[in-house]
């Protein structure tokens, strides 16, 4: 998951130096901090290190992090003309950064690992342009109630804007690229397609095929089926889920990711070794199986615990 890095000291004694954004955009920076986990446990993939708010800066809409009150747009999109402000084109050049660091990293990997790009999906992008954050989506669902109309022409600017960059991370070497929907939990099953579900099978679509797509979106088991409607290769699902349930219904074709507790990495070495053995048992047999958590890994893990993680799936037989 994106926050591999977090809890390594060498990332964090890069972080002394630089500000996250900075470290996102200079191509060398974001390719050490990609490679960092690497160089500690024998993974079999890396995951490009960026931010999904870079789509909507390349956009026109700049953000910055503030002390203690999160992420800050530079300005929220309230009305139609905010929305024309929004800048598709040109992306791919203001988002050149991307591209060099992929180059770079995919030339360290040197075939040995995998490498992973992602972005957000059109619906977790509109919660922060609006002016909502990862806790609070009320502006966004109020205006897909209130205004279809307006909703809709950001979703589909969004849309273009994030199947272009993920086209964009494949064509630079990125050899699965993943969708982060984690706010497709706040909306109603009722509402999840024509929300959120609709504009992710468009992109999907849109890929044709180009490249390995992993969908994870948090907090939507409700909306099931529309996850699978979407056309992703592989549904990436949260520690509330039950494997069990979910590898019985999901269909021929779609591969299972995930979903070991986050806070299991915070636990001792012990509990993360049983907890990640009980996974693996559930999933035996099942062919197209990718372990990984089921959300990202927290600043206070334990780098024991994490080794023990990894030693367990790669012994497991």
């Amino acid at each position: 998951m994106r926050q591999a890095g977090r809890s390594l000291p060498e990332y964090r004694k890069l972080k002394e130096q630089y500000t996250f954004l900075e470290l996102v955009k200079s191509p060398d920076l974001a390719t050490e901090v990609t490679l960092q986990p690497l160089r500690r446990f024998p993974l079999d993939a890396a995951i490009l290190f960026s931010d999904i708010l870079v789509v909507p800066e390349a956009l026109g809409q700049p953000y910055r992090f503030t002390d203690g009150n999160g992420i800050r747009m530079e300005f929220t999109i309230g009305s139609r003309d905010d929305i024309e402000r929004l800048e598709p084109t040109g992306l791919r050049e203001r988002l050149a950064y991307t591209r060099e660091a992929l180059h770079q990293i995919k030339r360290e990997l040197n075939g040995q690992q995998a490498l992973l790009g992602f972005a957000g999906s059109p619906w977790t992008l509109a919660n922060y342009m609006i002016g909502g954050n990862s806790q609070d989506t009320l502006l966004a669902r109020r205006l897909y109630h209130e205004d279809r109309g307006l909703f809709e022409l950001l979703m589909e600017k969004l849309t273009d804007a994030v199947a272009d960059y993920l086209e964009f991370q494949i064509e630079s070497g990125a050899d699965a690229v993943q969708i982060f929907d984690s706010m497709g939990g706040c909306l109603p099953p009722s509402h999840y397609k024509a929300a959120s579900g609709k504009w992710i099978a468009e992109i999907v679509s849109r890929l044709g095929g180009k490249a390995p797509m992993i969908l994870f979106s948090r907090g939507t088991l409700g909306s099931f089926n529309q996850l699978v409607e979407t056309g992703a290769s592989f549904l990436s699902v949260d520690w509330t889920a039950d494997l069990v349930e979910i590898r019985a219904r999901i269909p021929n074709g779609m591969g299972l990711q995930g979903n070991l507790d986050p806070a299991v990495l915070t636990a001792s070495p012990g509990v993360a070794t049983n907890e990640t053995q009980r996974i693996l048992e559930t999933m035996r047999g099942f062919q197209r199986y990718i372990f990984n958590l089921g959300h990202g890994v927290t600043m206070d893990a334990r780098l024991e615990s994490i080794e023990a993680v990894v030693t367990t799936v790669r012994n497991f037989q």
